[in-house]
């Protein structure tokens, strides 16, 4: 499903432990790390959508998450050129996401990332509330930068203003990285 203007709709998903910091996935046999997000279906709402690509990516259901807020509309980024298939009868350039915050209610075994044919993830950890925004891939940086600033609010009324403070860009880029975790079994509980 593409829209008129070629974007894709999708909805992200920042899955945020109760102490501030959020689900953070590499991508299988790419060395991307990035959010859960996925494309809806014609027939479904976006918090619908959202459900569904939780238990896809994740293994998550609704039981071990709380919806903590969302943005108020669509946030759009293009894809990079090399990234678009212009042979295809509608060319998509880019997506257009509902993003949503969800408070993680359940335990880190919990989190399965096997439970498809064709699991997206191979790899996760929890890290930083603002840690993906100096990592994630240059043509997302500025939908997860107004996702985040949106969802902030949010996010310091569970976790406190310390877990989550108002931070620069410049400031975040500065930070460590953690410690990357492997997968067993298709899950990983490595935490920083």
């Amino acid at each position: 499903m593409i829209d008129p203007d070629g974007y894709r709709p999708n909805v992200g998903i920042v899955l945020m432990h109760p102490d501030g910091r959020v689900f953070w996935a590499r991508r299988v046999r790419r060395d991307g790390w990035q959010f859960p997000q996925g494309g809806m279906n014609s027939d479904e709402t976006p918090l619908e959508a959202m459900y569904r690509e939780l238990r896809e990516e994740t293994g998550l259901l609704p039981g071990h998450v709380d919806v903590l807020g969302s943005t108020p509309g669509w946030l759009r980024y293009r894809l990079p050129n090399r990234a678009i298939r212009r042979n295809d009868r509608l060319v998509c350039i880019g997506q257009k996401q509902v993003w949503f915050l969800l408070r993680f209610t359940g335990a880190d075994a919990d989190l399965r990332l096997d439970l498809t044919d064709k699991p997206e993830f191979d790899h996760w950890r929890w890290v930083d509330f603002w840690y993906p925004l100096a990592h994630v891939v240059n043509f997302k940086r500025g939908v997860y930068t107004r996702a985040l600033q949106h969802l902030a609010p949010y996010a310091r009324q569970v976790a406190g203003a310390a877990a989550v403070p108002t931070i620069s860009l410049e400031a975040q880029r500065s930070r460590r990285r953690p410690r990357e975790g492997r997968a067993r079994g298709g899950r990983s509980a490595v935490q920083d």
